[in-house]
């Protein structure tokens, strides 16, 4: 099938990107990306690119370069369905509130509800591409949903997740390790390969049946989640031997079979996709009675909550055992650099449990909203929005944040933490002064030396 327009349904932290970096390597498809969520959409056609939604390294010289070109933003949903060749499935598959699976599976409602938009909006044949991180088989659920119309078109489903991360999704877009598309029609599969052959070597496209490309996804996200969670571990290990977790994992990451990447100890990881995913395949491991399986890979949840109640209550210790009425300074509120996103960010947590020993927290971060912050702890429903926000302050500038603290808190990798003036800091504080480092990116001996009393993780 000849593509000559795309339609993305939904604007969100896959969507944006990956159909921004679409239009700009295949100039001659109209790539089209709807939301129902209007003041989104809004911002994604904001003349001002400093108000995109999304914040990521590069992105806004993309949507600079493409948009009103090839690239537009629409709530018109019905007609970017109708005019389309192909559409992604891009929206929020979260962690169920309710019902059976509730805390585990992927609720698929959203996705249910693309499916049956398309199935009532669609007049011509269409390739309908799932790009959200789907449970294995969901593509079975779309595939009956779309035949059963009645109306005679023609639907090809494929599979074609993502393995972005956020912060570099950019660059992981135009230099992707793998490009993976599932499905069963061969020439759908081509058509979905030639708009990634724009720039993708065709030797990087992998192409597989359905269900191994809707497992794959969960599968890699499980193993990164893994490896955070082991280096964690053995953090905890090294604090109490007196070994250098920086050193341990130097060491063993130098091993070829093993490698350095995701072996960075750290308060724990977050985002949008590993907890999520973990869940669901621990779900879908339960619901065929695979107990030992889905045992295994829940420790790895158990083992990421551990490290941030450790953090949060390893800093209460160290500050005599009361943080009442102390003002805990916090550097970072997204779940990593380089991006805004706030979702399962170790700093939510940390904040909660800080706020329940009444700590009064600052909290700075580069790219995140105050409004996001208080969102974010409104939501685990904790305190009253009054107690939060009386408890919880964001200030402009990080020495604002600082000055006066008992402790800092380093709850995100930002690179600018480490060019502060560290000296100021101190002498700003309260002392003694004590620096809590959750993501290992001062040099110790530096800190020491000014006169903090610095504790990092698994060192």
């Amino acid at each position: 099938m000849l593509i000559k327009n795309i339609c993305c349904i939904g604007a969100g932290y896959v969507g944006g990107p990956t159909m921004a970096v679409i239009a700009k390597n295949n100039p001659n498809i109209n790539v089209t990306i709807v939301d129902i969520n209007a003041e989104r959409i809004a911002a994604w056609n904001d003349t001002n690119l400093d108000n995109l939604p999304i914040y990521e390294p590069g992105l806004a010289d993309i949507v600079k370069e493409t948009r009103g070109k090839n690239l537009f933003f629409s709530t018109n949903i019905d007609k970017a369905i109708d005019e389309s060749e192909m559409i992604f499935i891009s929206v929020n598959t979260p962690t169920k509130t309710y019902g059976k699976g509730k805390g585990m599976a992927a609720d698929l409602k959203y996705i249910e509800l693309c499916a049956r938009n398309i199935a009532d909006v669609a007049t011509t044949d269409k390739i309908v591409v799932e790009k959200s991180t789907l449970p294995v088989r969901t593509a079975e659920a779309i595939k009956s949903i779309l035949h059963n119309t009645g109306n005679g078109i023609n639907f090809s489903i494929l599979s074609n997740p993502e393995f972005l991360a956020e912060g570099t999704a950019i660059s992981d877009l135009l230099q992707p390790d793998r490009v993976l598309i599932g499905g069963e029609s061969t020439d759908a599969i081509n058509s979905l390969s030639k708009i990634y052959e724009a720039w993708v070597p065709k030797s990087q496209i992998l192409t597989t049946n359905l269900w191994s490309s809707e497992l794959s996804k969960l599968t890699a996200n499980a193993f990164l989640a893994q490896r955070v969670s082991s280096i964690n571990a053995i953090s905890e290990l090294c604090e109490h031997t007196g070994a250098n977790v920086n050193e341990v994992a130097k060491a063993i990451g130098m091993d070829s079979r093993i490698g350095p990447k995701f072996l960075n100890a750290s308060i724990g990881f977050g985002g949008s996709c590993f907890q999520k995913d973990i869940l669901n395949l621990v779900y879908i491991a339960r619901s065929y009675n695979l107990t030992e399986v889905a045992d295994y890979w829940e420790q790895v949840i158990i083992m990421n909550d551990h490290q941030k109640r450790r953090f949060s209550d390893r800093l209460i210790k160290t500050l005599y055992n009361t943080v009442s009425g102390k003002k805990i300074a916090m550097l970072g509120w997204a779940f990593k650099k380089d991006t805004n996103d706030t979702r399962e960010s170790a700093a939510i947590y940390v904040a909660d449990h800080l706020l329940n020993e009444q700590a009064n927290i600052a909290v700075y971060d580069p790219k995140v909203p105050y409004v996001k912050m208080q969102s974010d702890l409104n939501y685990l429903n904790t305190r009253t929005e009054e107690d939060n926000a009386q408890g919880l302050k964001a200030s402009k500038t990080p020495y604002e944040a600082l000055e006066g603290a008992h402790a800092i808190a380093i709850m995100t990798e930002w690179d600018e933490f480490k060019t502060y003036d560290w000296k100021k800091v101190y002498e700003s504080m309260k002392k003694p002064a004590f620096v809590f480092d959750g993501r290992n990116i001062l040099d110790e001996k530096e800190m020491k030396s000014i006169g903090f009393d610095y504790f990092a993780i698994g060192r």
